[in-house]
């Protein structure tokens, strides 16, 4: 049987998501609803992506037995209150990242997962992208010796974009893409807490994180660097040294199609996408879709309630540092003193 999806939101992103799970096979994914607070927005999407439902509030989708899942791909202000309308509702939630906008507001949909016996996690796709899978092979086979220094940067120019921009929206480069770079990190590190966190960096006129540098060190002479901008055009790599040998993802470290092991280069290419897609490399959302599907059909009996490749406590400490990193800088938001 297809695993259900309800999409929330109308936006860009749901929009590449949707493009992306028609490159799975549709006797396993389909998308059953979709819900918008603009009716004409939902209606229009609907037709565009043959969804058989459309909603004009979420509150309905939330109430549609048919859903085996929700996909909630809207501003990060507004993923607490919906993702916590869904559970309670009984539905499952995959939520865009970040998963809401501080480590308390994490814990709330943690504990309300856990409450309901709901399966839920965090939209951080590139986790579940082969390179990311070959990556974690490679570091589980120890060929790379001891991980020494973890490296990875990812910059491009965002200063036009209102989400990013302005605080009530979420904005700050941090929330928006300074998560890749810690969940690579954490990947790497397999969810290890630093013992320490520096963030220095600077802010917008509207005082929001515009470009950051974040260095954690852990045990055994260990650290990692990141370097997030959304004012400029950075490599966007990722390294990884160890005392045997180095990974580098070449580019497009958020969602690489490519990988270098001690100067092999191995290639991941992509589905080509039915339609235009608003992000780049966006069909690679369907590993991320397909990776839920697994976890709600985990064998007969039963089901996951968190992904083993992405567990909530993980989420939870990525949020920590950014939370830290933010405290650091001076940018808080109103949900941080509500």
């Amino acid at each position: 049987m297809a695993t259900r999806w309800g999409i929330c939101g109308a936006g860009r992103i749901s929009h590449d998501f949707m493009v992306a799970l028609k490159t799975l096979p549709a006797s396993e994914h389909q998308a059953v609803a979709i819900a918008s607070r603009d009716s004409s927005r939902s209606r229009e999407f609907a037709e565009r992506h043959q969804i058989p439902k459309s909603y004009g509030s979420y509150r309905e989708l939330a109430a549609d037995p048919d859903v085996d899942i929700v996909y909630v791909g809207i501003i990060n202000p507004e993923h607490l209150k919906v993702a916590l309308l869904m559970l309670n509702a009984g539905r499952n939630v995959l939520c865009e990242k970040p998963l809401a906008m501080n480590l308390r507001e994490v814990q709330q949909l943690v504990s309300a997962a856990r409450d309901k016996n709901l399966f839920l996690m965090e939209g951080l796709w590139t986790r579940f992208f082969p390179v990311s899978e070959a990556i974690r092979g490679l570091l589980k086979e120890d060929n790379m010796g001891e991980i020494k220094i973890v490296k990875a940067e990812f910059g491009t120019y965002m200063l036009e974009t209102a989400r990013l921009v302005e605080k009530e929206l979420g904005g700050g480069v941090l929330l928006d893409i300074g998560c890749y770079c810690l969940q690579f990190v954490c990947m790497v590190f397999h969810g290890e807490k630093p013992e320490s966190i520096h963030a220095t960096g600077f802010l917008t006129e509207k005082g929001v994180d515009e470009a950051v540098t974040i260095v954690l060190k852990y045990s055994r002479k260990r650290m990692a660097m990141i370097t997030v901008s959304m004012a400029i055009q950075l490599t966007n790599q990722a390294t990884i040294s160890g005392t045997k040998g180095t990974i580098t993802v070449p580019s497009c470290m958020w969602c690489p199609t490519s990988l270098v092991v001690n100067g092999n280069v191995q290639e991941f290419p992509l589905p080509v996408p039915s339609q235009p897609l608003n992000f780049t490399n966006s069909t690679g959302l369907r590993y991320e879709a397909d990776q839920v599907r697994q976890c709600l059909q985990r064998g007969n009996a039963f089901w996951l309630k968190e992904c083993p490749e992405l567990p909530l406590a993980e989420s939870e400490l990525i949020m920590s540092i950014l939370d830290e990193a933010r405290r650091q800088l001076g940018v808080v938001y109103t949900q941080d003193t509500a």
